[in-house]
């Protein structure tokens, strides 16, 4: 079994963005960015800005996306938001680990405690954390990508998620990206270098 890297955060913390600029860093004794690889989630939302399909996620009907439910071929999945569901296609997890590579997810708080219940000791968990409710409340704001009613949605689940943060390995709060960054880097390294 390979290596797992898993990134939790509710929806505006800035995980996507850490994890961008992460692989996105220059190399180190332990840590590699060309080693690490993410892995694309599978959803039923509609694409957002100019996310692409196979790139930013698998973008699936409900139907399609329940028939691969009905054939074991996720490794976690939940409905998220009433027909919104999203998941990690265990065929995700092969083509990586075939690559030789860690996988890294981006997943929402019950998938990564899922993923990590899976994985044990072969992952590192981060929960990344807002500053405060009110900063995660201005981000998704700022964002321009969802009606007011989905906003309150998410801040909604974001207070019940931002409990589950000690379910996690590390705790990283995002109210300095540059810092956020660093600290990340420094967990996974420490991790990567106990790597068998």
């Amino acid at each position: 079994m390979g290596k797992a890297i898993l990134f939790s955060a509710p929806s505006g913390c800035g995980k996507t963005t850490i994890i961008n600029e992460l692989m996105g860093s220059e190399a180190s004794e332990h840590l590699d960015p060309k080693d690490l690889t993410f892995s694309i989630s599978a959803t039923t939302r509609a694409p957002r800005g100019e996310e692409q399909h196979g790139k930013d996620y698998y973008f699936l009907s409900r139907e399609e996306f329940m028939q691969r439910v009905g054939k074991n071929e996720f490794l976690e999945w939940e409905e998220v938001y009433s027909g919104t569901c999203y998941g990690t296609l265990k065929s995700e997890i092969e083509r990586i680990w075939n690559e030789g590579k860690v996988i890294v997810f981006d997943v929402d708080v019950n998938g990564g405690r899922n993923i990590k219940k899976y994985f044990g000791g072969d992952a590192l968990s981060i929960f990344v954390m807002p500053p405060s409710v009110e900063v995660l409340e201005q981000r998704l704001r700022s964002r321009g990508t969802d009606s007011e009613e989905a906003i309150v949605k998410r801040l909604a689940r974001s207070a019940e998620e931002l409990k589950q943060a000690p379910a996690f390995d590390v705790t990283i709060v995002n109210d300095d990206l540059q810092r956020a960054v660093a600290e990340t880097r420094r967990v996974i390294e420490d991790f990567l270098a106990v790597r068998s």
